[in-house]
Parts: structure tokens; sequence; C-alpha cells
């Protein structure tokens, strides 16, 4: 047995010491840095009530980590000036593939839909002969109004005329910046909106008379732009150790991130 003068017992001392000082870091400590709008319900908000903010917490704890939020509005060069900055690991709702990160195995897919009031006749395509006629809601990305792929398909068609655009920008004057487009059908102001699917889902549920939801599933005459997307997470290009942990911890917990996405309405479709 070491005497208390043995360089053992000093050695064991001093290291118990360190531990009791600098204690190890638990596996509950590792943090996923998400960087993420704060107003952009359905997705995000700052209060954790958007869907990708549940989604989140749900691969994190899969993870042992804990979500720490680095707040951006979500507008041109998001992922220039956060993800790729440094600022953060990981993006929520990235479409799959997207070149200029690395993207993980998609968590959901969904489409842009037609949202009409419950009792007007329904439209699934865009060659339906009523939307050279009605009053068309569709969104528009970013502060110069940059054209959503729905766009493109009514001009194809000539039907530009009775088109009214919806900017998709973050007003923080507002609780919902992307709810108007949906408020307008539901008060009579459109005949029907053309609306990403989650969006178009999460606040038709929440109007005070019923919507109908009805995704756009194939466009035979859209050649350059795509009306449906796989929708992913994603990190810095270099980041191969966090992308796996974030793909095993999405298959891990596939069924929790469902329901999710059926709590907030958000529509699935079926990959091609």
């Amino acid at each position: 047995m070491p005497t208390s003068t043995s360089p053992h017992f000093c050695a064991a001392l001093c290291m118990g010491l360190s531990l009791l000082i600098n204690p190890p870091i638990p596996a509950s400590a590792r943090e996923l840095r998400v960087c993420a709008d704060q107003n952009n319900l359905p997705f995000s908000k700052e209060d954790g009530s958007g869907f990708e903010n549940r989604i989140a917490s749900i691969v994190a704890d899969e993870m042992g980590a804990q979500v720490q939020y680095v707040w951006h509005a979500q507008r041109r060069g998001f992922i220039r000036t956060t993800l790729n900055a440094g600022l953060c690991d990981v993006v929520m709702g990235i479409p799959s593939g997207l070149h200029m990160l690395k993207t993980t195995r998609p968590y959901y897919r969904s489409s842009y839909a037609f949202v009409r009031r419950a009792d007007a006749q329904p439209i699934s395509s865009f060659d339906d002969p009523l939307l050279h006629t009605l009053r068309i809601g569709v969104q528009l990305i970013g502060n110069d109004g940059v054209n959503t792929p729905p766009v493109h398909d009514l001009t194809r068609r000539g039907i530009v005329n009775n088109v009214h655009g919806f900017m998709v920008q973050n007003d923080y004057s507002t609780k919902a910046p992307q709810a108007p487009i949906v408020d307008a059908v539901a008060k009579g102001d459109i005949d029907v909106g053309i609306v990403w699917g989650p969006t178009a889902g999460y606040f038709a549920k929440n109007e005070p008379v019923a919507l109908k939801v009805v995704p756009i599933l194939l466009d035979p005459s859209a050649v350059d732009l795509s009306l449906t997307y796989d929708i992913s997470m994603g990190v810095r290009k270099d980041d191969i150790g966090l992308v796996n942990d974030l793909n095993r911890a999405i298959s891990k917990r596939r069924s929790q991130i469902d329901s999710v996405l059926d709590a907030y309405g958000v529509p699935r479709v079926e990959t091609n």
C-alpha cells in the first residue's frame, strides 16, 4: 500500500482534486447549435412553438445534446451569414441536396398546395379552367418579391392578371407573417391560395372556417422548377460526423417526428 509520500499517492490525490474542481462533462452537455428565424411559424419561433423547434429537440435528445439557438431573420444570405460563418452547426428545413450544404436524409416530403374554402369547387391542377377566372394568391420570396415555382406555372399558362402576391418575409410587427395568404382565403378576399404545404396545412387548420388543402403532386409542364421537395437538415459540407449523428437520430425517432408533423397539419407526399 502506498504511503502518503509515495509519488503514486500524490498523483492519485492530484487527479482526484482535479476532478472535483473540473468534473467531467456529461454527454447531455453537448450542444446542438441551430440557426433559425425567431418569428417564422409554423417552422420556428423564439418561444419554441414551431414544428422545426420540436423536431430539433427530438433529434438533440437522441444525440444526448441540448439545443442552443442562434436567432437570425431567414432572408437572402441566411446560410452565408449564419451556418457558413460558424454561428451555428445546423439549419432545419433545407431542401435535400442543396448544393451549398451537406444535407441529412429527408425527414419529410411535401409540396405546394391549393387552398380553398371547403364548400368551393376543388382544384387539383394548373390546367383547371377555373384558374383563369378566380382570384389567386401566391407567395413571393424575400424583400424583392422573387417568384415561387407556382408563379412560373401560372405564367406559362397566361394566368397573370388575376394573381395577387403575398410576401414570404419576416415582418416582426406580426405574430405570424406567413398567415395572410391563408387568412385571405378564409375571409373570401381571394378564391384560392397556392401555398407551400406546411404553411398551408398549419394555418388552414386554425382558421374559423373550413378550408381544403390539396397538394399539387405533379405538373407535367414543369421543366425547371419542382413543386415537391424532400426536406432535410443542413450542416457545413465538411461536418460529416454531425450529419451522420443527425441521420441516426432521424432514423431512430422517425415516429416522433411524424407525430409532430401530423400535429402541425403538414401535408406529406410519397416519393416518386
